[in-house]
């Protein structure tokens, strides 16, 4: 018997007493720039330095990126061209802040069509404390897509494994809470 087939029944047994494993859709990542040549400019205030910017996503969403008053934060606009506030400013940090260059996409595909589940964006931030100097640090925002709600599930700190942890959270994201102001 060649070593394919001697693996067969093994296989089969496992798929007919657990049917999810062949169902259960794979999470990879995707990427999408925010601030490269794809995203383009919707708006922008020459007085006030704030603008608005639209990146392509993955599965038919967009990413709105905001940039106001040396604030950023990211909206998510599904397949039906709603958005969803993800309201970096006020979930993540409200100090000053800027974005990292890339969102990763954390999504499955079913029936041939790429559903996103997940996005992770990196949060750069200037946290000023009553007792000395703005401490530069970054967090990693994961927000769930899902048919109800698009919103911020968590929020990362930087150090050691963050990514890892940030798919992590990102993969299982739908069961969370949507973290609050």
């Amino acid at each position: 018997m060649s070593g394919i087939l001697r693996g067969f029944p093994i296989a089969a047994v496992l798929l007919l007493a657990n049917p999810s494993i062949a169902a259960e859709p794979r999470i990879a990542s995707s990427y999408t720039d925010l601030s490269g040549s794809r995203c383009k400019l919707l708006k922008a205030d020459k007085e006030t330095g704030s603008s608005v910017r639209n990146c392509p996503g993955v599965g038919g969403f967009q990413l709105l990126v905001l940039d106001d008053d040396s604030r950023m934060s990211v909206s998510v606009i599904d397949r039906n061209k709603k958005e969803y506030p993800l309201d970096y400013w006020n979930v993540i940090t409200r100090s000053f802040s800027s974005l990292g260059s890339k969102a990763e996409w954390r999504a499955a595909k079913q029936k041939g069509e790429v559903r996103p589940v997940a996005l992770i964006v990196r949060v750069h931030t200037s946290e000023q404390t009553n007792l000395g100097p703005a401490r530069k640090t970054s967090y990693l925002a994961v927000a769930k897509i899902s048919p109800r709600e698009i919103c911020v599930t968590d929020k990362i700190a930087t150090g050691g494994n963050a990514n890892e942890r940030a798919r992590q959270a990102a993969d299982v994201a739908a069961a969370k809470d949507c973290l609050k102001p």
